[in-house]
């Protein structure tokens, strides 16, 4: 088993020495192994930091944490129990990915441009692997969307226009996953309370379902939504080019 010193796990962990002890003297993470002056940890907090890390980015409190722990040390083992593990750790995004080098990803794109490359992986399209800079090679995280851009790149479309599109569609669909979460933590809350967990298998299997069907429910109406939002739009847009091209016309 790994050990490491307080400054290594907190690297590894991608956190800082202060949130540890922190999160030490909330009881979230068991003490180090003591050399002397020196702390020790292992692999165990090194996991154990990585979930916590986890939660956190999923909107869990300290708190919340702190009794998801508590039930698994009295032996609920609530990670699979009542599948908190899935519900909270599992994405609900899926794409497609594939690595490419440098030269690949300039035919698919036609750039490379590093203030595109820096776009790019800044929306999640994209990201450097390690390696000589003689071989780099890219990790393309969403090879649909990618591949959809090609195309567009392909008919002429500047990458530019692509990506400014591209940032400000992303957040308005920021906006609109977090109007979709919140409600589902207002049905919670106004069920139970602010910072309620499950506590049974019934309450878990609730719990799932309820995130689940909110999740498809969201993707079906944003995507019907967009869809019609597109015919109405095309429609407008094309019976008010076609009016300029009849006002241009010659008479």
């Amino acid at each position: 088993m790994a050990e490491y010193r307080i400054d290594d796990l907190a690297r590894e962990a991608g956190t800082t020495t202060r949130n540890v002890r922190g999160y030490q003297d909330r009881g979230l993470l068991p003490r180090p192994v003591r050399r002397g002056r020196i702390a020790i940890y292992s692999d165990v907090h090194l996991e154990r930091l990585r979930v916590i890390n986890n939660l956190l980015r999923r909107g869990f409190t300290t708190r919340h944490i702190a009794d998801f722990f508590t039930g698994m040390q009295r032996g609920d083992d609530l990670a699979d129990v009542l599948g908190l593990e899935d519900v909270v750790s599992a994405p609900w995004s899926s794409t497609h990915t594939a690595t490419v080098t440098a030269a690949e990803l300039k035919e698919l794109l036609h750039t490379s441009n590093p203030r595109h490359l820096a776009r790019l992986a800044e929306y999640g399209l994209i990201e450097e692997e390690p390696g000589p800079s003689k071989q780099r090679r890219y990790r393309v995280l969403d090879t649909e969307t990618v591949q959809s851009y090609s195309r567009l790149v392909k008919l002429g479309v500047p990458l530019d226009g692509i990506l400014e599109v591209h940032g400000r569609a992303a957040e308005k669909l920021a906006g609109v996953a977090r109007t979709l979460i919140s409600s589902g933590r207002t049905i919670i809350v106004d069920q139970h309370h602010d910072g309620w967990l499950p506590q049974t298998e019934e309450e878990s299997a609730w719990a799932a379902e309820l995130l689940t069907e909110l999740r498809k429910a969201g993707m079906v109406s944003a995507h019907n939504m967009l869809n019609r939002e597109l015919d109405r739009t095309m429609s407008e847009q094309l019976a008010e080019y076609l009016g300029d091209s009849d006002e241009a016309a010659p008479a």
